[in-house]
């Protein structure tokens, strides 16, 4: 056979399994027979989850009538916030430097640097009025700029601040300005997009207990400890204000800090319903694990500080929907009321979209001198154009531009290190000192899954067949009593050997399913092959995956309530395991599982605590520790693998080691 021959032949046979790609249709959801045939995605589910929590919080705050109630209404919440940002460092010292300062009309902007904790520096700038003091001083907190305290609208807030008296200290949040904690070899931030940082952050601080937010909050607190040190500043009357990703940090910081005296968070404050039933979850810091399953909704940030002033700054046209804002200033106001304080608590609305309009940044300009200079009059809407925007070049703190520069700095994927550590030795004496099931017990609380025993009887609807060369395909969905159906494919060869595989991909049950590909391989060797969409993948996600990290909005929305992705597919993976064991069988039959990805950690988690039901566990790209990605921006793709507190008690090198060698496979 002569080349050119060759090559049309090979064309040809591409072309043939193009046009069968087409032409199958692999989906399974909206063409069940016998069920709803209806696509449900878990994002779906999840929201009924939270909308019946949020609706048990509104009855509980319903309740509070007492000043008695609303203390231990507030008590309980801080509680439990701190406890799920995992707690506080010990405060250091902050090493304060002014390094640099420059004169303006009526006020003079220093160039400051201090430690939030020991070599992890905060770098900002402080705004000081001319004249004696001591002036109230004011945290600003900024939004999610790459600029962070050189943008305008920080700029002014910081101008406005100093022109009517106060002194206004705007700092860089970590992942912003002058303190990414990700660099390129040339020393420059890796992201433009900040909320990429906070996510790679984030990863670390969920397995060793923590939270972005919680490196967040100490930051903003250790600025109110850095305005304390000046003596130009009145530790009496300390406010807070920030936009955007600032409106959150002040949000939890004016609810935890009782130095904040007066507050007002800008485009941020709405409902959990609204925010759910809109945009969904947001950045990595503006989620708190397991808040709306306790109880903790947005209007909570203000009423667990009632009755300090409370200013809600929002926008007609904010994505943070207005209707919420107006809801959450109304549960404000009656319990701000029923303390004999309905005037501490306000709203302004101005029009326009995202971000601190004119008449907002007046209306905060006035709100702060009415409760911190003692001055109730208003602050004149001034023109955007009229203040004195400097270059960032001028107020840049460091000498080369980034904190991580400087020498022995700490990121905060070292701050997360230097915790795992210590974490280590507390698991390793865990493990020994423990017996099997009760360390199975330990691992079936922290990732949240039940035994098997627990989980409803799997049973399966037929969707459709597709034919290929050799064999066939049936479309299923498997119900197994958690709201969402799992649509599955069944490879099956012409003369299936007894046993089968169960073949799960991040991408869900089509990405390794394609003609050629790996499935077609195992069944060309006469084995069935079961490859399933497990929650949040494949006509279960909600929207398209992001491509780094998985369904983000999704596994925002399960943390929230307090689940794990990981939780919820190794129990999706022991339904299907089971379905597959058990279906047209006289006796359950030997299961092979395949896992390619994040999916392999769910896939080690449902091996290890029911380990009959696999013969053997092949993972493929599956991260190899927990420990390991705690303190890596690399490994922080696997956020979705993750476990909230794993590291407290468990790694994934101690369930492989509980398993019998040779069941698990790493490739």
């Amino acid at each position: 056979m002569n080349t050119q021959l060759r090559l049309v032949i090979f064309c040809l046979a591409l072309l043939l399994r193009r046009e069968t790609a087409i032409a199958e249709d692999l989906t399974c959801l909206k063409s069940e027979v016998d069920g709803t045939g209806q696509r449900v995605t878990w994002y779906q589910n999840l929201q009924k989850e939270a909308y019946a929590a949020l609706d048990r919080r509104s009855e509980k705050v319903a309740k509070l009538k007492t000043t008695d109630q609303i203390l231990a209404y507030q008590k309980s919440l801080r509680e439990f916030m701190i406890q799920q940002l995992g707690g506080f460092p010990i405060r250091n010292p902050l090493n304060g430097q002014v390094v640099g300062q420059l004169e303006r009309n009526g006020y003079r902007i220093e160039k400051v640097i201090f430690e939030s904790q020991p070599n992890h520096h905060v770098t900002g700038n402080l705004y000081v009025p001319v004249g004696s003091g001591p002036f109230p001083g004011v945290i600003v907190s900024s939004g999610h700029s790459r600029t962070a305290k050189t943008a305008e609208y920080n700029q002014r807030f910081g101008i406005i601040l100093a022109q009517h008296g106060m002194v206004a200290l705007c700092y860089d949040p970590i992942g912003q300005g002058e303190r990414s904690q990700i660099l390129t070899a040339d020393g420059n931030p890796q992201f433009s997009e900040t909320t990429l940082e906070h996510y790679r952050v984030g990863t670390g601080s969920i397995l060793v207990g923590k939270n972005t937010a919680t490196y967040r909050v100490w930051d903003a607190m250790r600025s109110i400890d850095y305005l304390e040190s000046r003596a130009e500043v009145d530790p009496k009357r300390i406010g807070m204000t920030g936009c955007s990703g600032g409106g959150t940090l002040t949000s939890y910081v004016m609810a935890l800090d009782d130095r904040v005296v007066c507050a007002a968070p800008a485009c941020y404050l709405t409902t959990f319903r609204r925010l759910i039933d809109t945009i969904g979850p947001q950045d990595a810091e503006q989620n708190i694990f397991g808040q709306l399953t306790f109880g903790l909704d947005h209007p909570d940030y203000v009423i667990m500080r009632a009755p300090k002033p409370t200013l809600i700054s929002s926008t007609t046209g904010d994505f943070f929907d207005i209707g919420g804002s107006w809801d959450n200033f109304r549960q404000s106001k009656r319990v701000y009321t029923r303390l004999g304080s309905s005037e501490r608590v306000d709203l302004v609305e101005a029009e326009g979209g995202h971000g601190v309009q004119p008449a907002n940044l007046a209306a905060i300009a006035q709100w702060m001198c009415r409760w911190l200079v003692g001055q109730d009059k208003a602050v004149p809407v001034v023109d955007f154009k009229e203040f004195d925007i400097r270059p960032e070049s001028e107020l840049l703190c460091t000498e080369k531009g980034q904190v991580l520069l400087l020498p022995g700095e700490r990121s905060v994927f070292d701050l997360n290190a230097e915790i795992e550590k210590g974490l280590a030795a507390q698991r390793e004496m865990i493990w020994k000192s423990a017996n099997r099931e009760q360390h199975l017990d330990m691992v079936r609380k922290a990732a949240g899954i039940r035994p098997l025993s627990q989980l409803t009887e799997p049973t399966s609807n037929k969707s459709g067949k597709v034919q290929r060369d050799g064999y066939h395909i049936d479309k299923l969905v498997i119900h197994h009593g958690v709201g969402v159906p799992l649509s599955a494919l069944t490879f099956h060869p012409v003369d299936p050997a007894e046993s089968a595989y169960l073949y799960l991909h991040d991408g869900g049950k089509e990405a390794d399913g394609a003609v050629g590909g790996p499935i077609e391989k195992l069944v060309r060797e006469g084995f069935v092959v079961v490859s399933v969409d497990l929650r949040g993948q494949g006509e279960t996600a909600e929207g398209k995956p992001d491509s780094l990290f998985g369904d983000l909005k999704t596994f925002s929305l399960a943390y929230l309530l307090g689940k794990s992705v990981v939780g919820a597919n190794a129990e999706d993976i022991l339904a299907a395991g089971k379905w597959a064991a058990d279906y047209k069988s006289k006796k359950p039959r030997e299961v092979h599982v395949i896992a390619v990805g994040r999916t392999g950690v769910a896939a080690l988690h449902a091996a290890t605590l029911t380990p009959d039901l696999f013969t053997t566990v092949t993972l493929r790209g599956t991260p190899k520790s927990w420990s390991a990605i705690a303190g890596s921006a690399e490994d922080a793709k696997w956020l979705t693998a993750t476990v909230h507190g794993g590291l407290q008690t468990y790694d994934l090198p101690d369930l492989l080691q509980s398993l019998p060698a040779g069941k698990v496979v790493l490739k």
